[in-house]
């Protein structure tokens, strides 16, 4: 048994080894041994890769609602292992459920607990694009109308990536049920500034509030264009765009 390299992980039988999850992790291993899809259903030795796989199936699909939920936030551009990135932080918060046994827990139960939440906001979802490093300033959300305020502001400070006039900052409360996998977005006008602003303090407030469908989450996104010829244009670097929770309630 040797653990999968690469950049797609595979699930299935490819020239006679067997790919599929252990633990979170990807595996290859030779096929045989009774390692086949009936044997996986009903013998009690596979009951492990059961619940393995059962949890994995309910982390895609988490994993698929969220992404879709965060899309507005980078349309039009693809992160490279977002997909892997997000599976190994839900596979993690599902590992916090203790109320049900291995091969049922879920995100939502996770969520439920305090660390749960720290690992929504703690997680790295664009590396090469950190918000709070292009943004190094205070962020401040208002417990009365969810509006973020970002004090002390000083564009000289913002961290511009190479080519880019403007940067587009797109603010909204998430608030998504990650039991039933609903979810509303509740966006703020986006703020598109350039390269002379000269204001200290910038506030983005959502036009609609969260009803609480499920958990809040604060979504500060960042994009960067070129203005050529009068017109803006985004940049699709992997450093021009930027994701980051800000806060969950």
């Amino acid at each position: 048994m040797a653990q999968q390299t690469g950049i797609i992980p595979l699930v299935g039988t490819l020239n006679g080894i067997n790919f599929y999850y252990l633990n979170g992790k990807p595996i290859a291993r030779k096929a045989g041994g009774g390692f086949t899809k009936k044997a996986i259903k009903s013998k009690a030795s596979m009951q492990r890769v059961r619940e393995n796989a059962n949890e994995f199936g309910h982390c895609s699909a988490v994993n698929k609602a969220f992404r879709s939920a965060l899309s507005p936030f980078y349309k039009g551009h693809k992160f490279t292992h977002f997909h892997s990135r997000l599976m190994g932080l839900f596979t993690r918060i599902k590992a916090l459920d203790t109320l049900h046994k291995r091969g049922k827990r879920s995100v939502a139960n996770g969520i439920g607990q305090a660390q749960g939440l720290q690992l929504l906001e703690q997680f790295s979802y664009t590396p090469a694009c950190s918000v709070q490093h292009v943004l190094p300033f205070e962020f401040d959300v208002s417990s009365a109308n969810w509006a973020l305020s970002l004090t002390d502001f000083d564009m000289a400070q913002v961290g511009f990536v190479d080519g880019a006039t403007h940067i587009a900052l797109t603010y909204g409360v998430l608030d998504f049920d990650f039991e039933s996998l609903n979810y509303a977005l509740h966006l703020a006008p986006s703020l598109v500034l350039d390269g002379s602003y000269a204001g200290a303090t910038l506030t983005l407030e959502p036009d609609t509030l969260p009803s609480g469908l499920g958990t809040a989450l604060c979504v500060l996104g960042v994009r960067f264009y070129q203005e050529v010829d009068g017109a803006l244009y985004v940049l699709n670097a992997k450093d021009s765009v930027g994701i980051a929770v800000l806060k969950c309630l």
